[in-house]
């Protein structure tokens, strides 16, 4: 893997110096032509110095409308075009999205992406990010701004790609129509194939806007995560990315949590039953009269609909070519640096949540009486009052986390050469009481307060500098300890690679220093309740 030194970086980004930035410039892509903006107007509160360099290209198209004949298919090459395509305004986004921007549009024709950088040249071969949304969101939405990583000397993209029943129905009809175009049986993950499409769209055209294809590293969040696993673990994939950071993030395959994350997917006999209720349920019974309907029949809400369950990635052995635990037993298809997490209020624990001592009991007499661990868990984590059975069921699901992340780690490390590093997010954003909620790092690593309206406060800014600090020398070097990317005062903490003895994650946002996953025992009680389970 090539490594960013801060040398290479600076004589990067002092490559042309004299040129003009960058949406001064006509850039010529494989479909054709576009041209930028400037990413901001006036100086944006926050921590950066350098926003008059940042270019952004808004909505560049990356493959063809998904309607009519394609619905439903793999994602096809955009149509090309000579006039100059003007990037000055995000994409239309794959319903049903709901639009972030004044203006904004849902459509099918939604195959399209953003590009931030700070370079001056075409030729500057900057690291390259590739970031994921999660479920719910899209790739306007000022949450996944990418000025602040470009300000890193990083190529930031973020992109939209097919969600819901437009982006994993799957049935036989759709099965014999792959089986026909690609010789696999299968069918379903049409917003997966989106995003390889996307991966594959950046390797073959990233360096015309001063990106190097062969340095790219991949993000992404919650559902954004499980684009990231999919990535390092798929054929399809192989060999197109150096790094991948899944925050919310991967866990032991045998942690029934996993199949909220990262390594959430249905079996493809599921996915063909669920399909063909689908259809049912719009009086439908060929996939010719489904993809007649309009585009409002068909925009079921990612959460809270009969079907939103019925949506997601399907383990169909083409895009996803096995069950996790397999993969990781033969190590994955890139074998690249590896960076995963939680958050600490997620997955099972809430800062809102409150428990007489009854009801926590009786909630882990069902989760573990099963398995004869319900008493051994009561006295790891025992209560006598509502105030501490509440606090007692946070840590036990605050514990699982960062020992599931561990644990995943550990088998990681069996097959596969590449380091890997672990961190648990503790800081809880101002101006809300959700705590260290889901999402509620990507601020911080993003570099973007600025994008979020919130009372931010001194320090959080030097929170988002420590974090995207790590994360961007990650996507320069593959080592979230080296590249100079932390512009605060001091040097960022050391963070050891993921030890299976020393049992430690970095803990990040309130303080910065390896803390324990939990004590020995508390270890040895919750991998032992995963070895109940049957793994994804």
């Amino acid at each position: 893997m090539k490594q960013y030194t801060p040398q290479l970086l600076c004589a990067a980004a002092l490559a042309h110096s004299a040129s003009a930035q960058l949406y001064n410039k006509v850039i010529h892509t494989s479909y054709g032509p576009v041209q930028g903006i400037p990413a901001f107007n006036s100086s944006p509160n926050g921590n950066i110095s350098n926003w008059k360099d940042i270019t952004v290209w808004k909505g560049i198209p990356y493959g063809a409308d998904t309607s009519g004949e394609n619905r439903w298919t793999a994602p096809k090459n955009a149509t090309s075009w000579k006039t100059t395509f003007q990037a000055n305004k995000m994409g239309p986004l794959c319903g049903p999205a709901n639009p972030s921007t004044p203006g904004g549009t849902v459509s099918e024709d939604c195959l399209n992406l953003n590009i931030w950088t700070n370079g001056k040249s075409t030729n500057a071969k900057l690291p390259v990010v590739l970031w994921s949304f999660p479920a719910g969101g899209a790739a306007d939405q000022p949450l996944f701004d990418g000025a602040g990583m470009a300000s890193q000397g990083i190529v930031f993209v973020n992109y939209n790609y097919r969600i819901s029943a437009l982006g994993w129905l799957s049935t036989p009809e759709l099965s014999e129509e792959m089986y026909k175009a690609t010789g696999s049986n299968s069918s379903g993950n049409w917003g997966q194939l989106d995003q390889f499409h996307a991966l594959k769209w950046v390797h073959a055209n990233i360096a015309a806007f001063g990106g190097d294809p062969d340095h790219i590293t991949v993000m992404g969040q919650s559902a954004g995560s499980a684009a990231v696993y999919h990535f390092v673990n798929s054929p399809l994939t192989k060999g197109l990315i150096v790094g991948a950071i899944a925050e919310s993030g991967t866990r032991d395959p045998y942690d029934p949590e996993a199949l909220t994350l990262a390594e959430n997917y249905r079996n493809q006999s599921y996915a063909l039953e669920s399909g063909l209720k689908y259809m049912a349920s719009k009086n439908v019974s060929t996939i010719a009269e489904m993809r007649a309907l309009p585009l409002a029949d068909l925009e079921e809400p990612v959460f809270g609909s009969t079907f939103s369950d019925n949506f997601g990635n399907v383990l169909d052995g083409y895009a996803i070519p096995a069950k996790y635990i397999e993969t990781l037993a033969t190590g994955p298809a890139n074998d690249v640096p590896y960076i995963t997490g939680n958050t600490r209020d997620e997955s099972g624990a809430a800062a809102s949540t409150n428990l007489t001592v009854a009801q926590y009991e009786a909630a882990i007499v069902s989760q573990y009486g099963p398995y004869n661990l319900s008493s051994t868990m009561l006295k790891l984590y025992p209560a006598v009052n509502s105030s501490q059975a509440s606090m007692a069921y946070n840590a036990h699901w605050r514990d699982t986390s960062r020992i599931s992340s561990w644990s995943f780690a550990n088998r990681w490390s069996v097959k596969s050469k590449s380091p890997i590093w672990t961190y648990y997010w503790n800081h809880a954003p101002p101006g809300q009481t959700q705590g260290a909620y889901h999402e509620s790092e990507i601020n911080y690593v993003l570099n973007n307060l600025y994008g979020t309206d919130k009372p931010w406060e001194v320090i959080d800014y030097e929170i988002a500098l420590k974090m995207n600090g790590y994360w961007a020398n990650f996507a320069k070097t593959g080592n979230p300890n080296m590249g100079d990317s932390y512009k605060g005062d001091g040097t960022l903490p050391v963070w050891n690679v993921n030890s299976e003895t020393d049992m430690l994650t970095l803990e990040v946002g309130d303080g910065f220093a390896g803390v324990p996953i939990g004590s020995v025992e508390q270890v040895k009680t919750i991998t032992e309740y995963f070895s109940f389970q049957n793994p994804v």
